[in-house]
């Protein structure tokens, strides 16, 4: 393992990666009984604006897909995850710490509790005959609320226009979309998410109709579009020498220093495929960081690297626990799997990438 005193922090503030973290839970009724959200308090309204508007408006409309939308997050998490979130981040949103508990708590309270600061468009009911499928042709109306149901809730991952984006597929290319019929499959996956990344949402079915409708829409668009090829076909990676690639991994690339083809990468390219195998191969995603952290005591704490700047160092341990420092106040050595990957890039030539792909893609 490479030992690294650099780690790369992203500089997102506010909420970003919320959603395309978030867990489902079911969201909590007033005390009262009634199914009424209770109105924000002007508080929470305050610290939101100081804290999150930044970043996801003033209406909390977001900006996909670099910030997702808040609106209606209280039907992906609650209150307490809301705040265990911001204090401890999660997956490449980084920790703050320094935000008050109160403040904290009353943000969480006003998205949570705040309803939407307009009426969310609902999908019209629409009657097909049985035979008609999915991917036909759909009233401009369901689109359209499909649309904003897409931009609200999937551009983060999937892109603006169904076509990719931060850590979603192109769906104009999914042999999901393709064998949907009436939004059967994607509604599926909609409602129960997918592991590792994709939550589970609740929407309607009306939601769920005008959402598949847009999603085929834009397949059928893409489709119709001519030269000017998007993405890569797997084919296309598969160019390399296997031996050779084979001869590189446990030889000049290292890999086998720290990976083993029947241990950490057994499978692995049944799970990925094509373009996606090869970006995990040369720059891996949500790679974890070990971090050992010596106090002026002399007790070492170790963890998982969950934060650090030039202020701060914080690590969750082996219970899941956040704890933070300041850093000129203690030591700490942070070891990060993936900067041997970026320490190749200087190294590799065009041959050893091919085969070292060729070799990669026979781990199945």
């Amino acid at each position: 393992m490479m030992k690294s005193y650099r780690v790369v922090v992203p500089l997102a503030a506010g909420f970003a990666f919320l959603i395309s973290q978030a867990i489902q839970e079911p969201v909590h009724a007033a005390d009262n009984g009634t199914t009424a959200q209770a109105p924000a308090d002007a508080k929470g309204a305050d610290a939101y604006a100081q804290h999150c508007a930044m970043c996801h408006g003033a209406n909390r409309q977001g900006n996909p897909p670099t910030f997702p939308s808040l609106i209606d997050i209280g039907k992906q998490l609650n209150e307490q995850e809301i705040s265990t979130i911001v204090h401890g981040g999660r997956g490449r949103m980084p920790a703050f710490p320094q935000i008050p508990n109160e403040e904290v708590a009353s943000i969480a309270h006003f998205l949570v509790g705040s309803p939407a600061p307009a009426p969310a468009a609902t999908a019209p009911a629409v009657h097909q005959p049985e035979a008609q499928s999915a991917n036909a042709v759909h009233s401009s109306d369901l689109i359209e609320a499909g649309k904003g149901l897409f931009q609200q809730n999937c551009s983060f991952c999937h892109g603006r226009d169904t076509m990719g984006g931060e850590s979603g597929p192109d769906l104009t290319r999914s042999k999901l979309v393709q064998a949907d019929v009436k939004g059967d499959k994607i509604s599926e996956v909609v409602l129960n998410g997918r592991a590792p990344k994709m939550p589970a949402f609740n929407l309607s079915q009306p939601e769920l109709l005008s959402l598949a409708a847009y999603i085929h829409d834009q397949a059928a668009k893409a489709a119709s579009k001519k030269g000017g090829r998007r993405g890569v076909d797997v084919a296309d990676l598969q160019t390399g020498n296997v031996e050779a690639g084979k001869a590189y991994f446990n030889g000049p690339g290292t890999c086998s220093t720290c990976h083993s083809p029947t241990g950490d990468l057994a499978g692995i390219a049944t799970r990925y495929q094509g373009l996606q195998l090869e970006e995990r191969m040369l720059y891996p995603r949500d790679v974890k960081s070990h971090v050992t952290v010596t106090l002026p005591s002399g007790q070492k704490m170790e963890g998982t690297l969950a934060y650090l700047d030039e202020f701060t160092v914080g690590l969750r341990d082996s219970e899941g626990v956040y704890r933070s420092w300041q850093t000129k106040k203690v030591k700490y050595v942070v070891d990060a799997p993936v900067e041997a990957h970026v320490a190749l890039f200087s190294k590799y030539t065009d041959d050893d990438i091919h085969n070292l792909m060729a070799y990669i893609q026979t781990l199945q």
